[in-house]
């Protein structure tokens, strides 16, 4: 089944550059275009896209308004966060606010390919260049927060090993590729995670991570 697109951005070279990209990806069609996010929640309703690629800096709204409006409706479509920002606070901002990834506008047909694929499966997707920053960014919120070891992790050493693998931006496959497990297996440890550490999204996972010393900025 093709998944659909809608491309929010106000720079009509970049949703041309973007909608140009998107045509070489088998089983993606982008459904519509906006300027802006004034009219986002409307083209939502109207045109049912399973993936907004959505501009986090725009001239007359918001990215990020755009997206608080979208979840404050119950709109349940993913959304993916294309921006040239860099900016730690805004990215968090973004993921907390209910984004499933964050690409910069600098990307790849190869990377927005793996971003697409991942929403699509469920999965949330950070740029790679941007990862390091968003790991930087909970450790210095978790200086604020309990201390290690107030929340046990009970975690399995496997489990644990796949969270690693998990904050560090890798998909399902690649982590089940790289421990040689199968894709069932992975998403079954993957679920089983979450559950235990009642954490559902990939930044509540790295803050964990690095307040639990799981992981550290030298990982």
């Amino acid at each position: 089944m093709t998944c659909k697109l809608l491309l929010v951005d106000d720079h009509s070279l970049i949703r041309a550059g973007v909608r140009a990209l998107v045509a070489d990806i088998p089983d993606y069609t982008v459904v519509g275009e906006a300027e802006d996010g004034s009219q986002l929640l409307e083209q939502v309703r109207r045109l049912n896209p399973d993936i907004v690629l959505l501009d986090i800096s725009m001239r007359s709204s918001s990215g990020l308004d755009a997206l608080a409006q979208l979840r404050a409706h119950g709109c349940t479509c993913k959304v993916l966060m294309l921006s040239m920002h860099t900016d730690p606070e805004l990215i968090m901002r973004a993921l907390e606010s209910g984004a499933h990834g964050y690409l910069l506008k600098d990307t790849t047909a190869t990377e927005l390919e793996q971003a697409l694929s991942a929403l699509r499966n469920n999965e949330r997707y950070l740029s790679p260049a941007i990862a390091h920053t968003v790991i930087n960014q909970a450790l210095q919120r978790a200086q604020s927060a309990r201390s290690p070891g107030d929340q046990r992790h009970n975690l399995t050493a496997r489990q644990l090993e796949i969270l690693r693998l998990i904050v560090r931006g890798k998909s399902t496959r690649e982590i089940a590729g790289g421990l040689g497990l199968s894709i069932k297996t992975v998403e079954t440890h993957r679920s089983q995670i979450m559950k235990r550490l009642q954490i559902y999204d990939v930044a509540g996972l790295v803050l964990f991570a690095v307040r639990e010393k799981i992981i550290s900025l030298d990982d």
